[in-house]
């Protein structure tokens, strides 16, 4: 008769007891605890041996502090996991000061959603739409170089001269939103529709923000007259350079396992979120917080950062430049 030790599975007797640190790259109070606190519970419930999840806020230079926590601090057994900004595993490919890191190393559990970025202003600031970036100054605030805060103004300015101003040093996106709320700055730019929803579900309803352009190939539906970026794109290169450029918007809200993490754990991990994503208890829940959801599976995330890693050096360059991250070596 086989034994119970030898019966017993075992990841679930490894993660029985245990706490498993979720380590998120935004500060407390935004879009990214929103979702994670929002997760946990079923990720958890998915693990075998239900390890109980405690999320960690490690915000700091637009989301590098937690990815190189996540890569030389971070144990490595499958206790620890880390939720970052879509922009981070990209940093390195422009050569972003202090992102020593190879995401191509790391292990991608999945991403809870996709979204591709826009731009929000405040309705009282007077920018309202595509020309007014064109008349007169859009100040937007940002969290520090590298993240999407700042590289997707920056490359308004630069491939289509937009009258742009980033005001960085903000500590999270929630800080950006209360600024707006304060007149400090007019808005903000990247990836915003699901945090605004989950953190400010009154402002698109109640017509509080505007969005001005689309940072996307097309219209969203939601926001029918508001201009996709890609409507002003009028050749090849500039097109390819964008296309790199919104590599990640298509895995907002990546979630990874720090590189050597036990191969089996990994599998157990991807699993585990599949079957959390799938759980109609957290369709609810999200449904319930105004979170929008979408499986990424982390071969696709995965895929996703490869395809831009391979991408021509000269477009690299030119992304690079477009987003002035040059300024940040």
């Amino acid at each position: 008769m086989m034994s119970s030790a030898a019966s017993a599975d075992p990841i679930a007797e490894f993660y029985k007891g245990k706490n498993l640190n979720w380590i998120l790259s935004a500060g407390s109070g935004g879009g990214y605890a929103t979702y994670a606190h929002a997760f946990a519970p079923f990720l958890s419930a998915h693990i075998p041996g239900k390890p109980h999840i405690v999320v960690q806020n490690m915000p700091g230079a637009g989301g590098i502090r937690a990815m190189l926590y996540l890569n030389s601090v971070a144990p490595k057994d499958g206790t620890t996991i880390g939720m970052v900004h879509s922009s981070v595993p990209f940093a390195p490919l422009y050569s972003t000061r202090g992102a020593n890191f190879d995401p191509r190393e790391m292990h991608w559990i999945g991403s809870i959603t996709s979204a591709y970025g826009i731009c929000v202003s405040w309705a009282k600031s007077g920018i309202t739409k595509w020309e007014h970036m064109f008349e007169r100054e859009f100040i937007v605030g940002g969290t520090g170089a590298g993240s999407q805060m700042e590289t997707m103004p920056t490359m308004l300015k630069q491939l289509f001269g937009a009258k742009v101003k980033v005001i960085s040093g903000y500590k999270g996106g929630n800080d950006v939103y209360i600024a707006m709320e304060r007149g400090e700055v007019h808005g903000r730019c990247g990836g915003l529709v699901s945090s605004i929803k989950a953190t400010r579900p009154d402002w698109f309803p109640e017509k509080k923000v505007v969005v001005p352009i689309q940072i996307a190939p097309q219209r969203d539906p939601e926001f029918p007259d508001s201009p996709a970026l890609f409507e002003f794109v009028k050749d090849e290169r500039t097109r390819q350079i964008l296309e790199l450029m919104m590599s990640p918007f298509e895995m907002d809200r990546p979630i990874l396992a720090p590189p050597g993490t036990v191969p089996e754990r990994v599998a157990a991990l991807r699993r585990a979120f599949s079957a959390a994503m799938r759980d109609p208890g957290f369709i609810a829940e999200a449904k319930r917080q105004n979170i929008e959801i979408k499986e990424i599976s982390g071969e696709r995330v995965t895929e996703v950062i490869r395809r831009a890693y391979g991408m021509p050096p000269e477009i690299i360059k030119a992304a690079n430049e477009a987003m002035n991250l040059t300024g940040t070596q």
